[in-house]
């Protein structure tokens, strides 16, 4: 063999170990990639920023390993998308503004600035969910995947049947943002075993509850004995069940980040995701 073939036989031997090396490792990383769990996370309203709700869950998902898509395209949601995930979370409520708004947010004394604010149309919201997108959802989570329901995603509930069948309640209201402490009522469950009350400053959620009340995990009260209009000072503030071959999560806390990341409340998002994915 002239030394011309042998550099050529050497160059053929190394870039075959280089490419089944490549192989090797694309076959390893796809398969880590099948093999883990895939959220889809649909957040965001006109009251809620998407970008603190990113910010807020990044610390519950990224200690778990887990890759989150996150999107405000509500209208996406169907069959089709759903297919591709083992878990859905929705932190946002119910409803979208077409008309638009005053006001980079929900507060009024925006508004007052504006010399032409007579010349916008009157605010008017309209319901995004439609019946076939909570079938959708219903059908997801019977078929084994799970469901995490946060903070005013119980909002949606008001405009769509099968959505609330599967969430499990409805948004009543809720007072302005004030401390209140949430009471593990369920010291036996794998997502609230051995946590701790704790105290959050945040909007207290009232939520009308339709499942057995074995499924209730906590219960937020205002400690000052505040009410909320006709409905006290308490209410429930988290649930867990089976659904079909899924499971479903609703937890009430969740207006701001500061609120989101108390340690208490982080561990005990945590471990609602992991047991919506049977790994708890």
């Amino acid at each position: 063999m002239n030394k011309k073939s042998a550099a050529v036989s050497r160059r053929r031997v190394l870039e075959s170990g280089v490419a089944a090396a490549g192989a090797l490792l694309a076959t390893k990383g796809s398969g880590q990639e099948r093999g883990k769990a895939r959220v889809l996370a649909l957040i965001g309203d006109r009251y809620h920023n998407p970008d603190y709700i990113r910010v807020g869950m990044d610390k519950v998902f990224q200690p778990l390993g887990l890759k989150v898509d996150y999107t405000i395209q509500y209208d996406s949601i169907s069959r089709e998308l759903l297919k591709n995930y083992q878990l859905l979370l929705i932190l946002r409520d119910g409803m979208i503004w077409p008309d638009g708004y005053l006001g980079p947010d929900a507060y009024t004394a925006y508004e007052g600035g504006f010399e032409n604010k007579d010349e916008f149309p009157p605010v008017k919201p309209q319901s995004w969910m439609t019946e076939e997108q909570g079938s959708a959802i219903q059908e997801f989570v019977k078929a084994g995947n799970g469901f995490y329901a946060l903070h005013n995603s119980s909002h949606i509930s008001l405009s769509s049947k099968n959505y609330r069948d599967v969430m499990g309640g409805a948004y009543i209201g809720h007072p302005t943002l004030r401390p209140f402490k949430v009471f593990i009522k369920n010291h036996d469950h794998p997502i609230t075993s051995g946590l701790e009350d704790f105290i959050v400053n945040d909007e207290q959620h009232f939520v009308a509850y339709d499942k057995d009340p074995k499924y209730i995990l906590a219960e937020s009260d205002n400690l000052d004995r505040l009410n909320y209009e006709e409905h006290g000072s308490k209410s429930i503030a988290a649930w867990a069940y089976d659904y079909g071959k899924g499971r479903v999560v609703f937890t009430a806390v969740g207006h701001t980040i500061h609120a989101l990341w108390v340690p208490q409340h982080v561990e005990l998002q945590k471990r609602a995701v992991r047991w919506l994915l049977r790994n708890l």
